[in-house]
């Protein structure tokens, strides 16, 4: 398959920023699992292209899983523990109530991956290089994904409620969130943002954008008015707020740069994507040409 310069840059940005988030422990290697588990990667890889052919959206909701994993304490498999007697589960926290999945599939790659190394491949690193498969499987290029994390034994519903951006969050608010996980506020978020370049969004996370907008009694004005149209078809008001809209409408299913051509058409579906086109002096953050994302510095990584 052939990849423009522009998706493979975005692809390997999107990658690095994904290396820096936090980490339970420092030094990581790809070669981690050579000699203890040389299929680890096939083995995920094989489970996520099963699911696909019934579960379109399980590569973007396996991403955000690691992505939601990262923001709370570093990337350590916390998201995926269950309430005990002395864990609060962030399985309960606002960005994943009810809205963060693919549970089940981590749990189907944990059972192959045990049987063929046990106890040898933690659930951290699953979700890292479950990440990297499915940006693999939509279309975009793969990268060595460092691993060799430990998991946790426990878990932090209210970091997870302070710490993973919101969807309604404004661009302020975002790069507070960035800087407080140590990740760069400009280039990390648009980067990382980039992640909504395939999957769904539930009607419940936008739909306060389509009619009655911060208590206006009007849509929010940066909403392009087709795409609004659209939008309000799908999420009426009053209507089911689990019902679900393709984050990137052009290319729902596949790893590209949609999402930022989107961004600058007004077609960001969530408040907290359009803010970084709408916001002003925001719009440089998205206008990024292949010099400015070769200049941000993608160079590979050995360990985090």
């Amino acid at each position: 398959m052939h990849l423009s310069k522009a998706v493979v840059l975005v692809a390997f940005f999107f990658a690095f920023s994904l290396r820096r988030l936090p980490l339970a422990y420092g030094q990581l290697t790809p070669t981690f699992y050579d000699q203890t588990c040389p299929n680890v990667s096939n083995i995920i890889l094989g489970v996520i292209a099963e699911t696909l052919t019934s579960d379109p959206r399980i590569g973007a909701s396996l991403i955000r899983l690691h992505f939601h994993d990262c923001f709370v304490n570093g990337c350590d498999g916390s998201i995926l523990l269950d309430n005990t007697d002395t864990i609060q589960s962030e399985k309960e926290a606002n960005a994943n109530n009810n809205s963060a999945r693919g549970f089940d599939v981590v749990d189907r790659m944990k059972a192959l991956l045990e049987s063929a190394c046990p106890d040898t491949v933690s659930c951290a690193d699953i979700l890292a290089i479950a990440a990297e498969e499915s940006v693999v499987l939509a279309g975009g290029p793969s990268w060595a994904v460092p691993v060799g994390r430990r998991d946790s034994t426990t878990a932090s519903r209210d970091a997870a409620n302070a710490f993973i951006p919101a969807p309604f969050d404004t661009l302020p608010t975002l790069r507070e969130r960035f800087t407080n996980v140590s990740l760069n506020n400009n280039t990390d978020l648009v980067a990382l943002s980039g992640g909504h370049t395939f999957g769904r969004a539930q009607c419940r996370t936008f739909n306060f954008r389509l009619f009655n907008f911060n208590g206006t009694g009007a849509p929010d004005p940066t909403i392009d008015p087709d795409y609004l149209a659209l939008l309000q078809q799908l999420c009426p008001q009053g209507g089911n707020g689990s019902a679900l809209a393709d984050l990137d409408p052009t290319t729902p299913n596949g790893f590209d740069n949609n999402y930022y051509s989107n961004l600058q058409s007004n077609r960001g579906l969530l408040q907290s994507d359009q803010e970084l086109f709408s916001t002003p002096g925001a719009d440089d953050l998205i206008r990024l040409s292949d010099e400015n994302l070769m200049q941000v510095g993608w160079v590979p990584m050995e360990s985090c």
